[in-house]
């Protein structure tokens, strides 16, 4: 963890929402947009929280807080008292709609941990132990490192969990829309209707459409992304419980749109862009009234990849 700067009483932090999976890559990459949930936080007596933004009602509830809850059990774990904190919250980031916010939440308790308990983790025991918890590594890897990240779980260093990642500056300039419904699904349903095995053609397919989607991404390549972003894993078996995934993805082709993938495990769909076409209002008119015409509704969040992750933002907001 960067050490440069740092008040030992206070840390400032912003965490950008991601989206993970981005179609075939299940449970292996995942890409960082530029909107944030930001905390500062100071040593206090007790804690208290602040909060603003979207879904302040959770973000300030101090009881069973997922944040807090982190930062005590890291700092118990690692025989570290569990000082108060004061912290200032401002969301921007959809709560349990696919967009990473859980990950980001845990990623916040353990940097508060690392600073308050000056336990001087390394990055990989950061998203490490952020991955442990979450049970997989590709939405804190991209929160805490920023661009498009491929991870996996590694074991242990110096006796905390740690990941291997591997971070991809994409070529070139890609566009995304968000859409957002307004009802959540939790990554644990979502699991629960994957099935237990898989037929080596789909297997076959999602590996080599990842393959597409890692070379589309470093060669600035939006015609392989068009074909690479099919899968066979997870979507089709969470489409039932996803049904903007569907409707969305028949636009695939119309008016500069590459394709639309779930936004981790749902129920949020991630929409790319075509970076040639300059179309992105025609292409958020056209979704608006797709989503109509079908009688569904979302709120609609342009967007992009940004190379901020967490771990660059330490005290500079």
């Amino acid at each position: 963890m960067p050490t440069k700067a740092r008040n030992p009483k206070r840390l400032r932090l912003a965490l950008p929402a991601t989206s993970a999976n981005l179609g075939p890559a299940f449970d292996a990459a995942a890409l960082a947009m530029d909107f944030y949930i930001k905390l500062e936080a100071r040593a206090a007596k007790e804690f208290s929280i602040v909060a603003h933004g979207r879904d302040r009602e959770i973000c300030g509830k101090l009881e069973d807080h997922l944040i807090l809850n982190t930062y005590r059990e890291v700092l118990q774990a690692a025989g570290r008292e569990a000082n108060g904190l004061s912290v200032r919250i401002d969301n921007d980031i959809p709560i349990g709609k696919g967009c990473g916010s859980s990950a980001a939440a845990r990623l916040a308790g353990i940097a508060l941990a690392v600073h308050f308990g000056r336990l001087r983790w390394s990055d990989a025991q950061i998203v490490g132990e952020a991955s442990r918890r979450e049970h997989h590594p590709d939405n804190a890897s991209a929160c805490w490192m920023g661009g498009l990240t491929i991870a996996r779980i590694s074991g242990e260093l110096a006796g905390a969990a740690a990941a291997q990642v591997a971070c991809v500056r994409p070529k070139g300039k890609w566009p995304l829309l968000l859409a957002v419904p307004e009802e959540s699904l939790s990554t644990k349903e979502a699991r629960l209707v994957l099935p237990a095995q898989y037929s080596r053609a789909d297997a076959v397919i999602n590996v080599q459409n990842s393959m597409l989607l890692l070379a589309a991404f470093t060669q600035g390549r939006p015609d392989l992304l068009a074909s690479a972003l099919e899968d066979r894993i997870h979507q089709p078996y969470r489409a039932a419980l996803c049904p903007l995934l569907p409707c969305l993805q028949e636009l695939k082709g119309k008016h500069g749109i590459l394709g639309a993938v779930l936004s981790g495990a749902g129920p949020s769909v991630l929409i790319f862009l075509d970076p040639r076409d300059h179309g992105d209002r025609k292409a958020r008119r056209l979704v608006a009234h797709h989503l109509a015409q079908n009688h569904l509704r979302a709120e609609l969040i342009p967007t992009s990849i940004t190379l901020r992750g967490a771990r660059s933002s330490l005290n500079r907001f």
